[in-house]
C-alpha cells in the first residue's frame, strides 16, 4: 500500500475513533439547551472516562489524515499543500486540547448541578476551552479555502469534484441537517467536526481507489 493511501486510512480511523469518543461524551437524548452543561448530568460516568481515552489516543492520526491531503495537493501547489498541512496540525494540536478537556467538564457539570461545586468554575471552562472550539472551527475555513483553491487550480492528484468534500462545506451541511432533520442530526451533531472528516477522508480515498500514485 503507498503512502498516499496508507495515511488517508490512517486519518479515516482517527475520525471514526475520536467521533466514537466524542458522541460517548456528549450525545444526549434530551437536547443541549439550558446553562452550566446540563446534558451531561445524563451521561454515565462510564462514557465520559471511554469517551476520554479514545478522544486522546486517536485524535493524533488526525495529523496523518493531514498529511495525506499535503501528499495528494503538493504536485499541484507545494505552498497550498504545505498551507494545508501547517494549518491542519495546528488546528487538531489545538482541537485534541479541547477534546480532551470534555471528559472533566462532564464530571464537573455533574458537580455543579449537584450542588458540589460552583458555577463559576463553568464560567472560567467556557473562556478558556470553549474558544478553542471558535479558532478551529476559523481554521478548518481558512483549510477549505485552501483545499477548494488548490484543487480548482487544477495538476493536484484530485478531480475537481473533490472540491466539493472540502472540510467547511461538509461541516455545514452536517449543521444543516442539525436544524432541518433533527431525528438524523441530533446523532450527528454532537460529534459534527469528525463526522465532517469522516466524509472528506472516505471521499479522498475514494478518488483514488482506482489510480495507483507512487507516493
Amino acid at each position: 500500500m503507498n503512502n498516499l493511501k496508507l495515511t488517508g486510512i490512517l486519518g479515516l480511523i482517527g475520525a471514526v475513533m475520536v467521533g466514537i469518543g466524542e458522541f460517548l461524551l456528549h450525545y444526549s437524548a434530551n437536547g443541549y439547551s439550558g446553562a452550566n452543561y446540563p446534558f451531561f448530568v445524563s451521561i454515565a460516568d462510564n462514557r465520559l472516562i471511554i469517551g476520554h481515552f479514545l478522544v486522546v489516543f486517536f485524535v493524533p492520526f488526525y495529523i496523518a489524515g493531514y498529511w495525506h491531503f499535503y501528499l495528494a495537493i503538493k504536485q499541484g501547489s507545494y505552498s497550498l499543500a504545505l498551507g494545508i498541512l501547517n494549518l491542519g496540525v495546528f488546528a487538531f494540536v489545538i482541537g485534541g486540547m479541547w477534546i480532551s478537556s470534555r471528559g472533566m467538564l462532564g464530571f464537573i457539570a455533574k458537580s455543579v448541578a449537584a450542588g458540589e461545586a460552583s458555577s463559576t468554575i463553568l464560567d472560567k471552562y467556557s473562556l478558556l476551552m470553549e474558544t478553542l472550539v471558535q479558532v478551529l472551527r476559523i481554521i478548518v475555513l481558512a483549510i477549505s479555502v485552501l483545499f477548494v483553491t488548490a484543487i480548482l487550480k487544477g495538476k493536484t492528484l484530485y478531480p475537481r469534484w473533490m472540491a466539493w468534500f472540502n472540510p467547511v462545506l461538509v461541516l455545514a451541511v452536517v449543521f444543516l441537517t442539525f436544524f432541518a432533520l433533527p431525528s438524523v442530526g441530533n446523532y450527528i451533531a454532537p460529534t459534527a467536526m469528525n463526522i465532517t472528516h469522516i466524509v472528506v477522508f472516505t471521499a479522498s480515498l475514494i478518488a483514488f481507489k482506482n489510480i495507483q500514485p507512487t507516493i
